[in-house]
């Protein structure tokens, strides 16, 4: 059979919009709304969709599934888009659908990047969304909680859609070399790793996934007879980028964010950023690490300097309204501070042991002194008799037993030499002898 040339029919189009799937089995991804069985799937299946907004990051499909929805529904499907639509343009449609619900016909409003609408934008679907004159499909990059008003946002059911795995993009890429929509027509060879090393490269976004191996295979090396060879070497170009070894799923992974972990454990800022780096130029979510450096914050930093558990939470929220890159730079604000930060573990170990009791004690009964009583039969049975209410007196303190009697000498938080901890360690031996006073005292009556 003839090949096709690149240039013939549609291939001229993007061939991430000449895969768009059509219907949800040639759809990637979303097992978790769009599995067997899923509400989401459900809803399409049987065409009883009420007003919605898809929320997740660009390329996982909200567009695409809007188009499925149009495809399956019985219902006139209106595609609006909010950069180049106006209050006008809003007013006219909805008085289309308006029309439309007097005649008995649905009208499904699909609005792509919704939160670009501003407050009176968005104002103007409320009161045909509650009477029921459309049905409002809303696609969005932005948390929707902060985005979408609050009136509007109660009346739509958010479905949030995730960056594809890297096994969904494997499989979607090799599916457009043999799709005919795709390449198909083509001899190509390409390798697993070739797949892989892309499907990483996108971090989730289909999109990009296939624009990527559309350009890697646009610049192949073409032997004489039409062969198309995809080699490492020709990917690394297209991406501008080294192909680090790196796998968001596997065992290097976990070495790199234990490298990164372990480096400022150790107080070694310049290993750290180099880690850092590592994950982030391999295409690791920069709100991942994030998450590991908050973490670290509590089990390696802790009490010795309270301000390390504030810098990760705060960084985090940078790395969630930036993305990548910019983020990069309070990401490596974050691993410098933790490197520099004294450390304590004293936080980690408290709940271990404490852990290791609790689990062993399970049974063990809430003494009746820190019981509340709102009834007058907890009363009668001494809940809550002889608490002591620590603002009623000078010190602040009492002698309460909050323990278990089994309990009652165990020790879990024991502060280090580090850093502000020092003033915790003394503060806590204050109360400890404070108490141990006032409890001899208090026997000695």
């Amino acid at each position: 059979m003839e090949q096709k040339s690149f240039f013939d029919d549609n291939i001229n189009q993007p061939l991430a919009s000449r895969l768009r799937p059509q219907n949800l089995e040639e759809y990637a991804g979303q097992r978790h709304l769009l599995g067997e069985g899923k509400i989401l799937r459900k809803l399409i299946e049987n065409d009883n969709i009420s007003s919605m907004i898809f929320w997740g990051p660009p390329g996982v499909g909200k567009t695409t599934l809007a188009r499925i929805i149009a495809n399956k529904t019985n219902s006139s499907f209106i595609d609006f888009s909010a950069v180049t639509s106006g209050i006008k343009e809003i007013k006219a449609v909805m008085a289309e659908a308006e029309e439309n619900r007097k005649l008995g016909e649905k009208t499904i409003v699909f609005v792509d990047e919704i939160h670009r609408f501003n407050k009176a934008q968005q104002d103007a679907f409320l009161p045909f969304v509650e009477k029921g004159s459309i049905v409002l499909i809303g696609a969005t990059t932005e948390n929707p909680s902060f985005e979408v008003n609050s009136a509007l946002l109660s009346r739509c059911k958010v479905f949030v859609l995730q960056p594809l795995k890297s096994e969904e993009l494997v499989s979607l890429l090799k599916r457009a070399v043999i799709d005919e929509k795709g390449f198909g027509t083509n001899n190509i060879e390409i390798n697993d790793e070739i797949f892989n090393i892309i499907a990483e490269f996108a971090n989730g976004d289909a999109r990009t996934a296939l624009s990527t191996l559309e350009m890697t295979i646009l610049n192949g090396e073409v032997d004489k007879n039409g062969k198309i060879t995809v080699t490492k070497e020709i990917l690394e170009q297209c991406i501008s980028k080294k192909s680090l070894i790196y796998d968001k799923n596997g065992e290097e992974h976990y070495n790199i964010i234990s490298a990164l972990h372990k480096s400022m454990r150790n107080s070694d800022p310049d290993a750290a950023v180099y880690w850092l780096s590592r994950m982030l130029e391999a295409g690791e979510d920069p709100l991942y690490i994030a998450r590991r450096i908050t973490r670290f914050a509590s089990e390696d930093v802790g009490l010795a300097d309270p301000h390390a558990l504030e810098q990760a939470v705060a960084v985090y929220q940078a790395c969630h309204f930036i993305g990548m890159p910019e983020c990069n730079v309070h990401l490596t604000q974050a691993v410098i501070y933790m490197s520099l930060a004294p450390k304590s573990n004293s936080m980690e170990t408290a709940y271990l042991y404490a852990r290791q009791d609790a689990l062993n004690h399970l049974s063990e009964p809430v003494p009746l002194q820190i019981r509340n009583a709102p009834t007058k039969l907890m009363k009668e049975l001494n809940y809550g008799k002889d608490y002591m209410y620590a603002h009623d007196y000078e010190d602040k303190l009492t002698t309460l037993q909050c323990l278990p009697d089994s309990l009652i000498d165990r020790e879990y938080y024991k502060p280090s030499n580090q850093g502000l901890e020092v003033k915790c360690k003394a503060r806590l031996e204050q109360i400890k002898n404070w108490k141990k006073q006032h409890k001899q005292l208090k026997e000695g009556e």
